[in-house]
């Protein structure tokens, strides 16, 4: 336990499971899948509508093509994430049940597998025995210790599968729906076209800046960045839909 001055500014961890926990807070994890699941929806759904558009002025086709393109992305986002954290659970799983058997069967090899741990950190080796024989009195706590020490893990922060599809899910869903409002509302034509054209551009401002919390890049930069990326892909998919409605037609 740490017990030193506070630094101004940066509030000083006084336990090792709170070393790291201000990078690890509130912009981690969820609010970072979120926001770059929105992002994967508006910019993969908003190039199929301006696509579809340029090939068709028919806002039915429009609509249908965007709302099957939205299912499509986020049911095949939210399958993708389930199995890619349930498989990364299980394999956690998988190895803090190897080391609870150990800890059962080699109490003492485990003990001091920790006490070099701990003296390897700067620790007194007797003192560090000393804290190791005292965990492996608690066989669950000490299980707990040895998997973030010796594994890397956390074991209540493995991730719940249902819970990351839909997320992911969610998230994806929301970002492609924008493109699609101006359809929804009965617009047609090119002025359906410019509205979802404006509410993506704004979308991914919005985005860009959000990005810049986990960057620390320079936000409005990061902003007009993803504005531009947007737009190309938007008007890329928009003139190769048009070459294409005019050979088919």
């Amino acid at each position: 336990v740490y017990s030193g001055p506070a630094v101004a500014g940066h509030d000083m961890p006084t336990t090792l499971s709170e070393v790291g926990a201000r990078h690890r807070g509130g912009l981690g994890g969820n609010l970072r899948a979120t926001v770059f699941g929105v992002n994967d929806g508006l910019l993969a759904n908003a190039s199929l509508v301006m696509g579809i558009s340029g090939a068709s002025n028919a806002a039915s086709w429009v609509l249908v093509t965007g709302v099957a393109g939205l299912l499509a992305g986020a049911l095949s986002m939210a399958a993708g994430e389930y199995v890619s954290v349930r498989s990364q659970r299980e394999m956690y799983e998988y190895q803090i049940a190897l080391e609870r058997a150990e800890i059962a069967e080699y109490p003492e090899e485990e003990a001091q597998e920790l006490a070099l741990i701990y003296a390897a950190r700067g620790m007194p080796l007797p003192q560090a025995r000393e804290v190791s024989q005292s965990l492996l009195s608690r066989p669950e706590h000490a299980l707990d210790v040895l998997a973030r020490e010796e594994l890397g893990l956390s074991p209540e922060l493995l991730g719940s599968p249902w819970g990351a599809a839909w997320a992911s899910f969610l998230s994806f869903a929301f970002g492609a729906a924008v493109p699609l409002v101006p359809f929804l509302a009965g617009a047609t034509g090119g002025a359906a076209v410019a509205v979802a054209a404006a509410l993506t551009a704004a979308t991914l401002f919005m985005v860009g800046l959000a990005i810049s919390l986990f960057t620390g890049r320079h936000a409005l930069r990061g902003a007009l960045r993803m504005v531009l990326i947007g737009g190309a892909a938007g008007l890329v998919t928009y003139l190769l839909g048009r070459a294409l409605g005019g050979v088919l037609h």
